[in-house]
């Protein structure tokens, strides 16, 4: 009689989890088919071009150039001396008025943006003599705020320079009872650009990002390719990444992309290290990947896909991550729905990493969030996805 066979021999062999042989050919196949399809290859790195040079060179806090008319009721040499200071500042465009009627036709006509007035008694200014104070009036357009206060300070500035200058040229000296020496840290060139491209990379890679997983695996939800994949032995995790890695790779070249642009083309100072850059933008391309798969897999379809996305993701990091608006600024309620935008955390690290340098209080907790989100989102992926067609 045969011995009966080890009860083991008859065991089906353990699956692992994951396997390598079948993750590497999910991700030549995901290769195959991005080069084979030239729109993923357009979003991660054309379509973050485009946006940084259009934002980039549209976007700007920074008032230059603001034609401002100037009004002399008498053409003394002082008010003559006057209005060429305010003709040679960067920030101001100078155009001439006789009368004051004049310029408020400009101003009512969106022609000029501000009003420089000289009265009559100006020529005096120096005389020891006068009493009373020799004002100059500014007239400004308050419809742009901000764009008001910028302007209205460096008028301040022009008159400050011209009067100590007409002052020392007369012999005499002001003495300010209180002398203010004033240091600017991290921005010293005082550019908005320094300021806004870091946040742009965050925005752009947050609208890219989603885009790469949404609109490619919605892509292949319609013309049916996962279909065929749902019957294969492969499982959904190493479905999922599959089709993750091949565009974090891509993601991860488009920020590179994007880093060379702002230092090369923008002339943004990168001031932190590479490695805690690439650290942090990978964890934040992992949540944004995460994002527009969690999309692709409640969408379908293209285009809801697409529409999706840009909503979560484009819209929020936008208006609601610091990009433009401070935060502080916003409403309480408003204060609380930006921790749930990833690009808040980002965008903080990013302006830290290039224009200050690496500092532990303000990228170990924005680091600590994006892994949280991270985590979160691919856990969601991973229990949403299920390896049937229903």
């Amino acid at each position: 009689m045969r011995p009966s066979p080890d009860r083991r021999t008859f065991e089906r062999p353990r699956r692992r989890i994951v396997g390598m042989r079948r993750l590497r050919g999910m991700i030549r196949k995901e290769f195959l088919q991005i080069l084979r399809d030239p729109s993923s290859i357009a979003i991660a790195f054309l379509l973050p071009v485009l946006l940084l040079l259009i934002h980039g060179y549209g976007v700007s806090l920074d008032a230059t150039n603001v034609p401002i008319a100037f009004v002399a009721e008498s053409p003394s040499a002082e008010a003559v001396s006057l209005g060429e200071a305010f003709a040679g500042s960067p920030y101001f465009n100078v155009r001439k008025f006789r009368t004051m009627q004049d310029a408020v036709t400009a101003l009512t006509t969106h022609q000029v943006n501000g009003i420089v007035r000289v009265r009559d008694n100006f020529s005096g200014i120096l005389d020891p003599s006068r009493q009373a104070p020799i004002p100059i009036q500014v007239i400004l357009n308050g419809v742009d705020a901000n764009t008001a206060r910028l302007v209205s300070g460096y008028a301040d500035g022009v008159w400050a320079l011209w009067l100590q200058d007409r002052v020392r040229q007369a012999g005499g000296e002001i003495r300010p009872p209180v002398e203010l020496v004033s240091r600017i840290w991290y921005n010293s060139e005082m550019r908005s650009r320094n300021f806004l491209v870091p946040g742009l990379i965050a925005v752009n890679m947050t609208l890219i990002g989603a885009l790469l997983t949404a609109m490619v695996m919605a892509r292949e939800w319609e013309r049916g390719t996962l279909e065929a994949l749902m019957v294969t032995p492969v499982s959904i995790l190493e479905i999922l990444l599959g089709k993750l890695i091949p565009y974090f790779i891509m993601g991860m070249g488009g920020m590179a992309l994007s880093v060379i642009m702002a230092v090369g083309v923008f002339a943004v100072p990168l001031r932190g290290s590479l490695g805690v850059l690439v650290l942090t933008s990978s964890v934040f391309l992992l949540v944004s990947l995460g994002i527009g798969l969690f999309i692709s897999i409640v969408a379908r379809n293209q285009f809801v896909a697409g529409q999706i996305a840009i909503i979560v993701t484009f819209l929020p990091a936008f208006l609601l991550s610091g990009y433009i608006f401070d935060i502080a600024g916003m409403p309480r309620a408003v204060q609380i729905v930006t921790h749930a935008v990833a690009a808040r955390y980002f965008i903080a690290i990013l302006q830290s990493s290039f224009l200050a340098g690496d500092i532990p209080a303000v990228i170990g907790p924005n680091l600590a969030a994006l892994v949280l989100m991270a985590v979160f989102f691919l856990t969601l992926c991973g229990l949403k996805s299920k390896k049937r067609l229903d």
